[in-house]
């Protein structure tokens, strides 16, 4: 069956869930072992993701809050479509990237394979990339490491170059997950002031931040997560307040 989208909404996920199977294997010693041969370790179910509905408004920056644990990394991952769901669909309307330290790269592949690859996937002609090629390397500060293979980068170096190429490479929709909170100082300055500039406006951001300051500076809407549900959605300074309240 096909489920349409409006052409204002940018993400549509309907009736969403997610569970993890964990093994439960308690048999590190070999005495354990050869006491426990007979009892095989146990399969534990984690809901990370209650059922939910959820749209994203195309050009909105909607952020999403909650304590670790709370579900908010695997709804990103779900919206994203790295995750599938075990129940209901996710509709996405556009191109979109995930930046979670380089989710979706390969690790096996040099800076500049990297970015034309994520170019290709973002719809972008071969021409293309090589026109913006020196401005994606240069935003991310990797000049001198443009033909080293990312698995030698620091989560930092990873997560600057996955966040130049969606800004540079013009991704419709980006899920923003920690970008604040990776890098220098004088990145991050940076990341912020991308933020500032007019290219935002159009796209659709999806902000994971613990900073409740950018939350309320950048997002028009926020949902906030408890346990797997979504508790809340709807203005920045409600959603925070639910987050404070919950810490105090």
């Amino acid at each position: 069956m096909e489920h349409t989208i409006n052409d204002d909404i940018a993400i549509l996920a309907k009736n969403i869930s997610k569970t993890f199977h964990i093994t439960e294997d308690n048999h590190n010693t070999v005495k354990q072992r050869l006491f426990n041969i007979f009892n095989p370790p146990r399969a534990k179910e984690v809901p990370a993701l209650k059922f939910m509905d959820l749209e994203i408004k195309k050009g909105e920056c909607f952020g999403v809050i909650g304590r670790n644990g709370s579900g908010k990394s695997t709804l990103t991952r779900v919206l994203a479509g790295v995750y599938p769901v075990d129940s209901g669909y996710v509709r996405i309307n556009g191109s979109s990237m995930l930046m979670n330290l380089g989710v979706g790269m390969s690790h096996e592949l040099t800076a500049r394979e990297n970015v034309y690859v994520s170019g290709s996937v973002l719809g972008l002609k071969i021409k293309e990339v090589d026109a913006i090629f020196d401005q994606i390397i240069d935003f991310a500060e990797l000049r001198e490491f443009t033909d080293t293979k990312i698995k030698y980068f620091s989560s930092g170096m990873v997560a600057r170059l996955a966040f130049s190429i969606a800004v540079n490479a013009g991704a419709d929709i980006m899920f923003l997950d920690e970008i604040f909170a990776v890098g220098d100082v004088k990145f991050q300055e940076k990341a912020v002031k991308v933020f500032e500039k007019s290219w935002i406006e159009g796209k659709t951001v999806v902000l994971i931040s613990h900073s409740m300051e950018v939350i309320g500076k950048y997002c028009q809407r926020v949902a906030y997560m408890k346990h797997g549900e979504l508790i809340f959605v709807g203005p920045p300074d409600e959603a925070i307040k639910l987050y404070m309240e919950e810490g105090s």
